[in-house]
Parts: C-alpha cells; structure tokens; sequence
C-alpha cells in the first residue's frame, strides 16, 4: 500500500488568526491537535498579562511546550528535534504569508 505524501494547505486558527499551512496529507490530525494546543498555551500566556505582543507569547509558548517536552522525556530524541524543526519551519512559512481576514 502506498504511503499518502501529497501535500495540501490546512487552516488552523492561532489567537484569532488563520494561518494556511503545507502538510503532508496524512499529518493533518496531528497539525491541528497542534494548533489548537499552541493556541491553547498562547491564549494563556496572553491571559497572564505579563506578555505583550504575538510575537512574544510565541516565543514563551514555544520554550514552555520545549520544556514540558524535556520534562517528560529528560533529554530530546533525535526524532523530536527533527518534528521540532520541521513544525518551526511550517511556522515561519506561514507568518511570510499574507495573513487571511479572519472577521475578527
């Protein structure tokens, strides 16, 4: 049996925005269970009141989901910091991208 690659775009909403992101067929579960848990971890950063601005409730979203990750693993399998790079990778393609209007 063959194994699905062919890519398609995938919109997911990140603190009330849409970001259209290339994946691989098969992984579009996994990328929106990821969107909705990064959205999930920004939306109570920005909730704490102690971050200001997108950019940096995705960086401390970021370190807090690296750091959960090491926690639970004591140290990150080859494969992880390949997933790792490939999902920051999707994430910096999709902020160069014209953001869609979301009605918001």
């Amino acid at each position: 049996m063959a194994e699905h690659t062919d890519k398609e775009t995938v919109a997911v909403n990140i603190l009330d925005k849409e970001y259209l992101v290339a994946s691989p067929g098969d992984a579009r579960g996994e990328l929106e269970r990821s969107a909705r848990y990064l959205d999930e971890k920004m939306r109570e950063i920005r909730a704490s009141g102690r971050v200001f601005g997108t950019e940096r409730i995705a960086v401390m979203a970021a370190l807090n989901i690296t750091h959960e990750l090491l926690q639970n693993s004591g140290s990150m399998p080859d494969s992880a910091e390949r997933t790792l790079r490939e999902l920051d990778e999707r994430v910096r393609e999709a902020l160069e991208q014209p953001q869609a209007n979301t009605g918001s």
